[in-house]
């Protein structure tokens, strides 16, 4: 399917669809089934380097714009894959990239572009605060030359395919900052020496294909070297990070809006009820054609969302509308894929039903669409504050 979005990418996109053909729909079909983790695709895209976009050639990688990275996450959902698998390793990044110091981006990011070390990990969430991130309430307390945490953290995805975590922990308490967002700071989790020295994790049961748990801390110690920037200054650092998640998560959705559309085209144009295609009704092309064009305006606004970032001009309230629209058109597509295939969208061979949990997500996680709708409302439209 040709789309309409201006794309000056085709080289970079040819080379990932040859990387994503090597894993057909058998292949992430047999480990949505087990509930595994595709170790082969995951190491094929690390080393072809893609996992690697957005380090800086000296440390080892291609030195590439969240626009570019963003594509290599839209790919492997349009491919049939699952970026969520290990765009946690794109995202954190820039937490790194952005805050980290000169010793901590030697010492770690070449690693990571060789793909000897994980980034997979990031824990900010709590059961009690939820998006409500400065109210967290793991403390980070500094006794000589580490760091004391104690808390919890929960829908934390990735920690058994990860190296290293990023930990967003209070510093200062609440009470003692005279602005709710200071105080807070991020540190580099070390997860090999944390896991059973301090740190406990609990996997959590939940809708297949959707790998994610709960952590514990009870008195971690972690070096002061492991502090990323300033302390205290970290709900800022932690906003980089967010800003290219959701312009991520915004690709991935529209991956999988174009593989939704892509089946929903193929299917109406090959199954034939009352002696002709199902596609010639327009009571089918209506609503996949609705679909279609609501992904293309999605990817206008990611592509915008990218380019801000990359500029490093404000992008929040891009980085959210992209996630918001790309969201919701992909669900909408899902719903029209489905509905397209009638029963047999439901059967696992044809991987519709696979797909379709996994865009579902994206309503909720990593924002909800209401509180994306709140942020446009106050920050955009200057309209007062509802929460």
């Amino acid at each position: 399917m040709k789309t309409c979005a201006p794309d000056t990418h085709d080289e970079l996109r040819d080379a990932l669809r040859s990387l994503c053909a090597e894993f057909p729909a058998e292949y992430h079909r047999r480990h949505g089934a087990a509930e595994t983790y595709p170790e082969e695709f995951i190491d094929a895209l690390t080393s072809a380097g893609w996992l690697a976009a957005m380090i800086p050639e000296e440390f080892g990688g291609s030195g590439l714009g969240l626009a570019e990275a963003s594509i290599v996450m839209e790919e492997i959902n349009r491919g049939g894959g699952n970026a969520g698998h290990c765009h946690g390793q794109m995202y954190n990044m820039g937490t790194v990239l952005r805050h980290g110091s000169p010793t901590q981006k030697a010492k770690y990011l070449p690693r990571i572009a060789s793909g000897e070390l994980r980034l997979q990990s990031m824990a900010v969430t709590e059961p009690t605060t939820g998006t409500d991130t400065t109210k967290l309430k793991t403390t980070a307390v500094k006794k000589g030359d580490r760091y004391v945490v104690n808390g919890q953290k929960v829908w934390i995805s990735r920690i058994q395919h990860s190296d290293l975590m990023i930990l967003l922990a209070r510093t200062t308490p609440l009470a003692e900052v005279q602005r709710k967002s200071q105080g807070l700071s991020v540190f580099i989790v070390d997860l090999k020496d944390a896991l059973g020295s301090g740190m406990e994790i609990k996997k959590i049961r939940n809708m297949v294909g959707h790998e994610t748990n709960e952590v514990f801390f009870d008195d971690l110690e972690i070096p002061e070297e492991n502090l990323i920037g300033e302390e205290g200054k970290g709900f800022r650092y932690i906003l980089d990070g967010l800003n290219a998640e959701r312009t991520l998560i915004a690709a991935e959705c529209i991956g999988d809006g174009y593989w939704f559309i892509d089946r929903a085209v193929d299917y109406a144009g090959q199954r034939i009820v009352f002696d002709r295609p199902i596609g010639q009704n327009q009571g089918v092309q209506f609503p996949v054609a609705r679909a279609f064009v609501n992904v293309e305006a999605a990817n206008l606004m990611r592509f915008e969302a990218c380019r801000r970032y990359d500029a490093n001009e404000d992008c929040g309230a891009q980085a959210n509308m992209a996630k918001l629209l790309a969201a919701d058109a992909s669900w909408q597509a899902a719903n029209e894929c489905m509905q397209v295939h009638g029963g047999f969208g439901f059967a696992e061979e044809y991987d519709i039903e696979r797909k379709f949990r996994e865009t579902r997500l994206y309503q909720v996680a990593p924002i909800s669409t209401n509180l994306i709708l709140s942020y446009v409302a106050e920050h955009v439209l200057g309209m007062p504050r509802s929460f």
